[in-house]
């Protein structure tokens, strides 16, 4: 009698349990990674919009009031809404511009937040 040598049932059904456990979590790390990925896009356009209201407030010359100042504006396809004020400082020579943008007109945290100063 010739003796076959091969895996058992068992053998073959914990193997495919491992690589099906292994699958997952490969799936598992690409979705988090993709979804990483989608949130660091919209912050990075988000502070680019940012931006684009601290370099106009900087290069009209235009001294930021103290109150909110409200506006929209069209980037990578999508709506953003910032608004920017003033905020006094120790020196009255200059004051702190600060900037908030959101993705959607009534969310609470902005998605991105941004300071930097202005003189007379």
């Amino acid at each position: 009698m010739n003796q076959c040598r091969g895996m058992t049932l068992l053998e073959v059904l914990v193997a495919l349990a491992i690589f099906a456990l292994a699958g997952l979590t490969v799936v598992q790390t690409v979705t988090q990674q993709m979804s990483g990925l989608a949130d660091l896009e919209e912050k990075t356009f988000a502070t680019w919009v940012a931006d684009n209201r601290q370099v106009e407030v900087l290069l009209t010359r235009n001294w930021p009031g103290l109150s909110w100042i409200n506006g929209e504006e069209e980037m990578a396809g999508r709506t953003w809404y910032w608004r920017w004020k003033g905020v006094e400082t120790a020196d009255a020579s200059f004051r702190a511009l600060d900037v908030e943008v959101r993705s959607e007109k009534e969310a609470k945290n902005p998605r991105a937040t941004l300071r930097t100063y202005v003189s007379r």
